[in-house]
This record gives structure tokens, sequence and C-alpha cells, in this order.
């Protein structure tokens, strides 16, 4: 274990490294088009996005006004847009691949756990050339269940040999924060994120962030960020 204290770090995806809204926004209007509906705004996105592909798309298309029997039909023709598009529209986060650097550079072993579907968060990280900072990647279907439920986290804590109080969670929403109270780990969020619209301030991390660079587990340390109050 390391003089900070901590075991390991598992990071969320969207809203946190990377803003994707710009790939949603393309490829649900692309789908909401071809069922002839009206496109939903990148505001709406914001809001909406976080909870899993299934959510997002009846959410879309409950939304532009469809009908909720078309949702399979929506599905499969999101799966076929969102992988076209994936990454295309996205970009990184100030800051969010020098503090992967910082985590990695403090003898963390890391793992992403994002609610988007496995095969399109590898693909997204590849393309952005974050995957090679990640001993781990989970998606939304890698597990039974997926945030707000621990499973996901108490899992990835396990595969990279962390108990969960000393594995910190990075993410930008109350689905993260619920998440991590629940498994037990200390909790970092960022500023910038989608949160569903909600301030996120309210989701009662250990710590806010502007720049994932900011954490600085070293000057931090594991009892001192428990002992904190949210900045």
């Amino acid at each position: 274990m390391s003089s900070h204290g901590f075991g390991a770090a598992i990071v969320d995806l969207d809203g946190t490294l990377v803003d994707t809204l710009g790939d949603f926004e393309v490829a649900l209007n692309l789908v909401l088009a071809e069922l002839a509906l009206p496109p939903v705004d990148r505001a709406f996105i914001g809001r909406t996005v976080g909870k899993g592909s299934a959510y997002l798309i009846r959410s879309a298309l409950a939304a532009a006004g469809g009908d909720a029997a078309s949702y399979d039909l929506a599905w499969a023709h999101y799966q076929r847009h969102y992988r076209a598009v994936n990454g295309h529209h996205s970009t990184i986060y100030a800051g969010a691949e020098a503090g992967l650097e910082r985590l990695r550079n403090a003898g963390l072993p890391l793992a992403c756990v994002t609610n988007k579907p496995h095969e399109f968060a590898v693909a997204l990280l590849e393309r952005k050339g974050l995957a090679r900072y990640f001993d781990r990647i989970y998606g939304g279907d890698s597990f039974e269940r997926s945030k707000p439920d621990p499973l996901p986290l108490v899992s990835a804590a396990a595969a990279l040999g962390s108990p969960t109080s000393r594995t910190l969670v990075v993410g930008d929403s109350a689905n993260d924060a619920q998440a991590a109270r629940a498994a037990g780990c200390p909790l970092v969020l960022v500023r910038y994120g989608y949160n569903h619209g909600q301030p996120i301030e309210s989701a009662g991390a250990d710590a806010l962030v502007d720049r994932l660079d900011e954490i600085d587990l070293d000057a931090w340390g594991l009892p001192a960020l428990l002992n904190s109050a949210a900045r």
C-alpha cells in the first residue's frame, strides 16, 4: 500500500473523462429521424445520459412523442448509428489525461467503470488514446446490475486487488456517488459533468475538482480526504 493510503482508483467515462454529448446527439437524432420523430436537443441529453443506453433511448422516444412500442426498433437503429459515430463528435476534457497519468504515477491500478455498453466504452477509450491507462474496462453490460448499484464498483475493486474502503472512485454524477457510497468507496466528483441537470454539490462527494489533474493523492492522503468537507 502506498503512503497516500489508496490501493486503486475507478474512473467513470462519459462526463468525467470525455464529453460525449455530441456523439449521443448525432446518434439519437439519426434514430429519431428514421422513426419520423423530431430531434432532441443537447440540453435534454445532458440531463438524461448516465443511466445506460436503454434509459437514454426510452427517454428520447418519450420526449420526441414516439410510441414506447417502437423501442426495440429504436434500439437496433441506435446500436448501428452509435457504433458509427462513437468518438467522432466528442472531446477529452482538459486535464483528464494528465489526471490519469497522475493516478498511475501514484502507483494505482485503474479501472474504468461506465454505464456505456462495454463494446462502445472500449472503442471510445481506444479512439481517444486513453485505454492504455486502464487495467480493466467495464461497461453497463459487464455485470448483472449497473451503477448506481454498487456491484460494478465492488467487482472492479476486487479485480484490482484493492478493498473498496481504499479504492478511490472518480465520477461526475449522483449515479457515481450513490454507487460509491453503497460500495464504501472514497469519492471525488468533477464539477463539469452532466449529473442529470442537478448541482453536483448536492451529491455528497468527499472532494470536488474542476479538472482531474487537480487530484493530488500525496497532498490529500486517504485520511485527509475522508475527513475533509467537499471542496
